[in-house]
């Protein structure tokens, strides 16, 4: 292979620039992983710990520099032998949260109660991402087993004092700061949306059952999504291309997931990209509970909208989600799985302990069935308002208010499910199953922190929302980084 001068910034590097790198013989993957390393080292605040603290991101659980390399290795051979045909993320270093199992490596939840656990077998989406060459850098943290929002021993890259938002909220920082350009998470109430939103990065909540979350460990498997992270909605959506190729084993729940996903990953270049798209807004977003920093961001984005030519229509929200038939079909799932740990319910912090209440009664079968089947009801009217009005997306806030303070997030009595204000807007869509896609635009003029609007489609149709990201980031809201990540 020719000799040749790596980028003075690889770890910088988008996903897709990245890919472009590696196939065209600018960059190799050793290259590439070694500058993820470096760049590790200067800004995760030390090695990687249980509880972190003040002066770090902290974003990993654990690190595999000796198995990356290996990887990168192999890799660098598959780009030098298959160079027509290699797969597009050959090479592309990723993180996974602590809920994905990889054979042989341990796989924690963040939480000591399976601090010596070691996964016999990966998860689907790993075994097909593996396969297709890319490194794994290494695993982030969670909020301890995804049971809540705060992912507290993770320090947000814009200022550590604030919270990163969770459960995925060690993914999210680590491609805030620049230590890896993808990786990813699980949603279960919006837990890829807010930390992407709050660390201001791009995410992917994909359908129900678009990609398999076989061997993830779970919070509520009905409501659960793997979704995919990374500094652009581009890049999310190639991330998200290659994710859903993995393969399955069928669910009997809200089978929307579509084997033939195909996202675009480049804007329409015309004048006007987004002319005869049809946006909403409801009046959901006129919750008093809002942040004006956040109603400024989804104002500025609908005006942007139109600039590239879209209409915008104001409707009414055909129905709200009962918050008690999402918390029922939560808990019911959450304190199913985690009976089998309840011998070590000391070892739990204390939100978790205190979510999972063990020693409580147990939900009656009848009244999660009423709250599955009244879900059923809400997906349906959903479903019928996006096609009856000819709605390509919702335009919504993330979460209502900025990232809060860090430090209380595993503290007893803390909010769950719909009551909290970072899952106000989110739970829905898991509660039905519809992707949506977390666009961050700009700084909040009065909190100096990342704001973003999420874009919501019918079930099954991902491209009309990434269409409408893609688009919004191109022309409008250019990608932020967080200077302070550069000084740490």
């Amino acid at each position: 292979m020719k000799s040749h001068n790596p980028p003075a910034h690889a770890a910088d590097l988008s996903v897709i620039d990245a890919a472009h790198a590696l196939l065209c013989g600018e960059l190799t993957a050793v290259e590439l992983l070694e500058a993820q390393l470096d760049r590790i080292a200067q800004r995760n605040g030390g090695e990687p710990s249980f509880d972190g603290d003040e002066q770090s991101i902290n974003a990993w659980a654990r690190v595999y520099p000796q198995r990356g390399r290996q990887q990168a290795i192999a890799a660098d051979q598959r780009l030098r032998t298959e160079a027509d045909s290699a797969p597009a993320l050959c090479g592309i270093p990723w993180g996974a949260k602590d809920l994905f199992p990889v054979a042989q490596l341990p796989v924690t939840a963040s939480s000591r109660v399976l601090e010596h656990n070691i996964a016999q077998r990966s998860a689907a989406v790993v075994e097909h991402l593996e396969a297709q060459s890319m490194v794994l850098l290494g695993h982030t943290h969670t909020h301890e087993f995804a049971a809540g929002g705060s992912t507290d021993q993770v320090g947000n890259p814009w200022d550590l004092n604030k919270s990163a938002g969770g459960s995925s909220g060690g993914s999210a920082a680590a491609i805030a700061a620049g230590m890896v350009p993808a990786a990813l998470g699980t949603d279960t109430a919006g837990s890829v949306r807010i930390p992407a939103s709050l660390c201001g990065i791009a995410a992917i909540k994909p359908s129900f059952n678009q990609v398999p979350t076989t061997g993830v460990i779970p919070l509520a498997p009905t409501l659960d999504h793997v979704g995919a992270m990374a500094r652009t909605v581009a890049d999310c959506a190639l991330l998200l291309n290659e994710m859903s190729q993995a393969p399955m084993a069928g669910l009997p729940w809200m089978g929307w997931g579509d084997p033939s996903l195909n996202l675009a990953t480049q804007p329409d270049l015309s004048r006007r990209p987004l002319a005869g798209t049809r946006i909403a807004v409801t009046q959901r977003t006129m919750i008093d509970l809002v942040d004006d920093d956040v109603v400024e961001a989804v104002d500025d984005a609908r005006a942007a909208c139109e600039r590239l030519g879209a209409t915008i229509v104001e409707l009414s929200a055909p129905v709200e989600m009962n918050k008690t038939d999402y918390d029922t079909i939560l808990l019911a799932e959450a304190r199913s799985y985690h009976a089998r740990y309840a011998e070590h319910e000391e070892l739990y912090r204390g939100s978790t302990r205190d979510f999972l209440a063990f020693g409580a009664p147990e939900m009656s079968v009848s009244q999660y069935l009423a709250s599955q089947h009244a879900r059923i009801d809400v997906t349906d009217r959903w479903r019928n308002w996006f096609r009856g009005h000819g709605i390509d997306a919702l335009l919504e806030p993330t979460q209502a208010i900025p990232a809060p303070k860090r430090g209380s997030g595993y503290d007893a009595d803390q909010a769950v499910g719909g009551e909290d204000p970072m899952t106000l807007f989110t739970a829905l869509w898991n509660f039905t199953g519809f992707p949506a896609v977390t666009v961050p635009t700009a700084l909040g003029s009065r909190s100096g922190l990342p704001m973003s609007i999420s874009l919501i489609s019918g079930p099954g149709q991902e491209h009309r929302a990434v269409r409408i990201g893609l688009a919004l980031q191109r022309y409008e809201f250019p990608s932020l980084t967080p200077v302070s990540a550069s000084s740490l």
